[in-house]
């Protein structure tokens, strides 16, 4: 009889296995919760000469935190990946996000607004040039008087 591999149809979701059929990561992870918790096993039990159930109960919390990160992914993101998406979205992003567009048609009023604007103060200033023009603007005409030194050769 012939025997058949299963062979997944997603080539990413593939992790390349170090030692004992774990990943590095895994490894890493393994090796960290050991060397917490395995020091909490011994102290407690040689120094605090506590049961060995209460032992094993401590050292258990201390590693689970561990074994999570290394073992836990969800839709292929890891444990710190999730963890950081929930604190961001609990305390560092604003609670209230209201949806806002950039709608084109508000900013060629603004547009169209501003030109109106500017096109009636060039008017005024045409219309206020033109009946200024046949005289003199005040300070113009006291600083012909006398303060000018051309003015003052010809006197």
């Amino acid at each position: 009889m012939a025997s058949y591999i299963s062979i997944p149809r997603d080539l990413a979701k593939v992790k390349t296995k170090v030692m004992f059929n774990l990943t590095k990561r895994q490894l890493i992870c393994f090796g960290l919760g050991a060397l917490c918790g395995l020091p909490v096993f011994f102290v407690s039990k040689f120094l605090f000469e506590a049961k060995i159930s209460s032992c094993l109960s401590a050292m258990i919390v201390i590693m689970i935190p561990f074994f999570l990160f290394a073992m836990f992914e969800k839709n292929g993101q890891p444990l710190e990946v999730i963890l950081k998406q929930m604190i961001q979205l609990r305390f560092v992003r604003a609670k209230y996000r209201p949806y806002e567009t950039n709608n084109y048609y508000t900013c060629l009023e603004k547009q169209a607004q501003v030109e109106r604007e500017v096109n009636a103060i060039v008017r005024k200033t045409k219309e206020t040039g033109s009946k200024a023009s046949g005289r003199a603007h005040k300070g113009r005409a006291e600083a012909g008087k006398g303060n000018n030194r051309k003015s003052q050769k010809r006197q």
